[in-house]
């Protein structure tokens, strides 16, 4: 019985600091789409240059009043409300009902963060604002956690996103944990079915796309049953170089070329395979990854690899699964230390011209694609299969584990 109780309580008090994120984060978006909240919220928005550096340091401490101050306070009015739920209703024994204010206890923290910067207190910013922090970006954008990264997006990537300040949960749900509005992409092997169903859905997000494609035509995509011309380049498998000046200005490069040679396993078919299914995306993968430098491109960059499904199960096809699953142990290799997020698109399979028998429709898939990736899953599950959402994860952790153990 006493561990029980123990066990409860213990859940409560995390509970409580839960509430009081989710209350921040909501109070956060709140403060973007009511006028009367944002006049206090904008001072926020007025203080801070792309650098993080303050514009003023009187504007900075008033900020404090007007915006981190008020919403702290209204953190504390929902633990005050939650902890008092919790006692009223017997919800844990008197013995640990004190655990029910520890969300309370963690929000005064930061109501004293806030009056400590607003009386301009030395040193009250560096110890109680850090995710505004000036300096090299040493880290990629948090994924459950918020960092400088992440939340310097918010600031300089997209107002209306990036809303959550310590735990990223609220915009995972929202699906404002990644903004596509007005990111340049690249989309390889966009002639084919899952290619243009994907420019459509990332045009539909706002994005401006190029597709890349080995067909010398014009791409175009149809949205509301009226065709929209595509900005298309053609090139070929072995001349990725040429695409190194178009990935200096593209924000997230999508690698979805492939070839299936389906029963094949002639010296031919072994070296198309690789060739166009492992080695060409491996080159331009790194060719992107070289055009990652300042702060503002290791938090908007990305890199989006189909590795496919046959990662982890049969394909029916050994040279493609062979030489995707390749292809998908080098991106894991690759991003334990990579300067921007690659996300894996682990697909099961959807009808296309690889794969004319396939289950799932394209269109279907491209918008779990996109779906997942503005909540900002790193590996991108899209399959009729159970298995997968299993075995993947699996494998993905221990490999992870693996590679960071034995390279430098």
């Amino acid at each position: 019985m006493f561990y029980n109780s123990l066990i409860v309580a213990g859940a409560i008090a995390l509970i409580s600091i839960l509430v009081v994120e989710i209350v921040r984060d909501l109070y956060h978006f709140l403060a973007h789409v009511w006028q009367p909240l944002y006049r206090l919220h904008g001072w926020h928005h007025r203080i801070f240059k792309p650098d993080l550096s303050v514009k003023s340091e009187e504007i900075y401490r008033q900020a404090n009043w007007y915006n981190d101050l008020p919403e702290s306070l209204v953190m504390l009015i929902f633990g005050v409300i939650f902890a008092q739920v919790v006692i009223i209703n017997g919800i844990v024994s008197e013995n640990y009902q004190w655990l029910a204010w520890t969300g309370c206890v963690y929000t005064i923290t930061y109501s004293l963060g806030a009056i400590a910067r607003g009386l301009g207190i030395p040193y009250a910013d560096a110890i109680t604002d850090v995710t505004h922090r000036q300096g090299e970006f040493q880290s990629l954008p948090g994924n459950l956690f918020v960092n400088r990264t992440y939340h310097w997006r918010h600031h300089f990537d997209d107002q209306d996103a990036y809303f959550c300040g310590t735990l990223t949960l609220v915009d995972r749900i929202m699906g404002t944990a990644l903004s596509l509005k007005g990111k340049k992409i690249a989309v390889t092997g966009a002639s084919g079915t899952l290619g243009e169903a994907l420019m459509t859905q990332l045009h539909q997000k706002g994005a401006k796309v190029t597709a890349l494609t080995s067909k010398p035509q014009e791409l175009s995509i149809m949205v509301d049953n009226q065709p929209i011309p595509i900005n298309t380049l053609t090139w070929a498998v072995g001349r990725e170089e040429e695409l190194k000046e178009l990935f200096e200005k593209i924000d997230i490069l999508i690698i979805n070329h492939g070839i299936n040679v389906h029963g094949d396993k002639s010296p031919g078919a072994i070296a198309t395979s690789y060739q166009v299914n492992t080695f060409s995306g491996i080159k331009m993968m790194e060719l992107f990854l070289e055009t990652v430098q300042t702060n503002r491109q290791k938090a908007t960059k990305e890199i989006w690899v189909n590795t496919s499904e046959a990662e982890v199960n049969p394909a029916f096809s050994p040279l493609y699964e062979l030489s995707k699953r390749t292809m998908g142990d080098i991106v894991t290799l690759r991003r334990t230390n990579a300067p921007c997020v690659i996300r894996k698109l682990i697909l099961g399979p959807f009808k296309s011209n690889l794969n004319p028998i396939g289950v799932m429709s394209a269109p279907w898939v491209a918008k779990q694609i996109v779906s997942l990736a503005q909540r900002d899953f790193r590996d991108i599950i899209v399959t009729i299969n159970p298995i997968t959402y299993i075995f993947f994860p699996i494998k993905e952790f221990t490999q992870t584990v693996y590679f960071k153990l034995f390279t430098k």
